[in-house]
């Protein structure tokens, strides 16, 4: 089962900002700067945090993951946005291979 995640990070250097962002990219989808939309399984869920691990400072970045639920019940349904549609782009998406 997959579920919905919001994925906030504030990174304190650019080029670990430009790092992280590129790994968001491989996971979700951006709905804000510095905000993903990541659907996940349990297994996504590791290697996006192995990932972000990586890149970030762990002494001046944070990284904050939200579980709003599984992807087809209230993870579907409970966020809601204002002014631009939150839809992706999808020719944007990139994949990360591991």
């Amino acid at each position: 089962m997959r579920n919905r995640y919001i994925v906030c990070y504030d990174i304190a250097d650019q080029k670990r900002w430009r790092q992280v962002y590129r790994v968001m990219r491989g996971f979700g989808d951006a709905v804000q700067y510095s905000v993903f939309r990541c659907d996940l399984s349990p297994t996504e869920r590791v290697l996006l945090l192995m990932a972000l691990t990586e890149v970030m400072n762990q002494r001046e970045d944070r990284v904050m993951l939200v579980d709003v639920g599984p992807v087809d019940g209230r993870g579907k349904a409970c966020i809601e946005a204002l002014g631009k549609p939150l839809e992706p782009n999808p020719s944007e998406r990139i994949a990360v291979i591991v």
